[in-house]
């Protein structure tokens, strides 16, 4: 990439160079990094670095406009999933226009809000703005928000003033989202002994007991629904847990001495997270009790494969809501049932809305897509919020 860039930049053409970054989520993004800082150098605007332990990838914030209280934070991920296995009719790093739709992996989800954000820049320098802008661009939220709450932090701390609110830009059809369900990924591990078959009763098969405690997951859900646990803003309305994917076991004449299953849960603010989490250990304490008095050294561990991402809920009345609202042009507001980082940036005290550029259903499929009109959208948004600023 150029190491000087042009001082004007179409959103199309900024969308351009990031598709063209295949940074998965895991992924080291120091390349797609670069770029962005390239180009806010290249307007005079200072940035900070948020970077992972091992420094191979970084968040990126900055302030654009006075150090004064009630800006708005502007939040948007740079990573992007996998295309392997995908039926892509286009290059999926190669943006494509074809009619009205703009083809890349990504183009969506969501480094389209991001090259708003970015060509919305000039305009916003040109302007008289009282209260600042801020980018604020993350890493691995495809494998678990997990550099929300860092980002969300660093913001908070390093600034003197205060914002006063975020609009993440997941893609909603430019309809502010007021809510999104929480998400966790667990795999559970079941370690018990190895046998002939037929001493089933003398044996503790792994299995069998992770079998149990899948059965116990989703009573779980089915309790929570049986007891009201309803929210009627979501679809589905309910918390969902979910068991994805098992392995165990090594013929059908051998008791199985280990298994391990991949679950996770996607909650809705009205139910707590780590209430779950410890009536399902609890649970497992009791099969650990009983299978124990059989097999000493069977035992049941769970591995968390990210920190748990909370659920967002914000008042249809709170300040944030009414100016996404006047800016969009969008009386009515939603939810999500996906998982995004509009939930760790309230919980760090900015007020958050999930609202960008782009269909949800389009995101991780092949053959991704933002329409024009959508980005668009995205830009008259994103200029009004200036004029509101100013």
């Amino acid at each position: 990439m150029p190491q000087t860039l042009p001082r004007t930049m179409t959103a199309t053409e900024i969308l351009t160079a990031l598709v063209s970054f295949p940074i998965f989520g895991g992924d080291a993004n120091l390349e797609i990094v670069k770029w962005i800082t390239d180009y806010l150098e290249g307007y005079g605007v200072a940035y900070q670095l948020v970077y992972n332990e091992d420094r191979t990838k970084a968040a990126i914030h900055c302030r654009v406009g006075p150090a004064t209280d009630g800006g708005i934070i502007l939040s948007g991920h740079l990573d992007v999933v996998p295309v392997a296995g995908q039926p892509w009719n286009t290059d999926p790093f190669k943006l494509t226009l074809i009619g009205d739709k703009l083809y890349g992996r990504g183009s969506c989800d969501m480094k389209g809000f991001a090259a708003c954000c970015l060509a919305t820049l000039p305009h916003m320098l040109e302007q008289p703005m009282t209260k600042p802008v801020y980018f604020a661009f993350s890493f691995d939220e495809e494998i678990g928000c997990r550099s929300g709450d860092l980002l969300a932090a660093a913001i908070r701390d390093h600034y003197p003033e205060t914002p006063a609110g975020a609009i993440i830009g997941e893609p909603s059809m430019m309809v502010p989202m007021v809510g999104q369900k929480g998400i966790m990924v667990y795999t559970t591990t079941v370690t018990g002994s190895q046998g002939h078959s037929s001493r089933i009763k003398e044996e503790v098969d792994a299995i069998h007991e992770a079998a149990r405690l899948i059965l116990w997951l989703e009573g779980k859900m089915d309790r929570l629904i049986a007891g009201g646990r309803i929210d009627d803003r979501f679809t589905p309305n309910h918390t969902s847990i979910h068991v994805g994917k098992i392995n165990g076991g090594t013929a059908f004449n051998i008791i199985a001495n280990q298994c391990s299953f991949d679950w996770d849960y996607r909650n809705i603010p009205m139910d707590d997270a780590d209430e779950i989490f410890a009536e399902f250990e609890a649970y497992c304490e009791e099969r650990k009790t009983v299978c124990r008095k059989i097999y000493p050294e069977f035992d049941i561990v769970h591995d968390a494969m990210h920190p748990p991402v909370p659920p967002l809920d914000t008042d249809e009345d709170a300040k944030i809501v009414k100016l996404v609202q006047r800016l969009t042009g969008e009386t009515q507001t939603g939810t999500v049932a996906y998982a995004a980082e509009a939930g760790q940036f309230s919980n760090a005290g900015f007020p958050s809305v999930i609202c960008g550029p782009g269909d949800i259903a389009q995101a991780h499929r092949a053959n991704e897509f933002v329409a024009v009109e959508q980005l668009e959208r995205c830009q008259q948004m994103l200029q009004k919020l200036v004029a509101h600023l100013s």
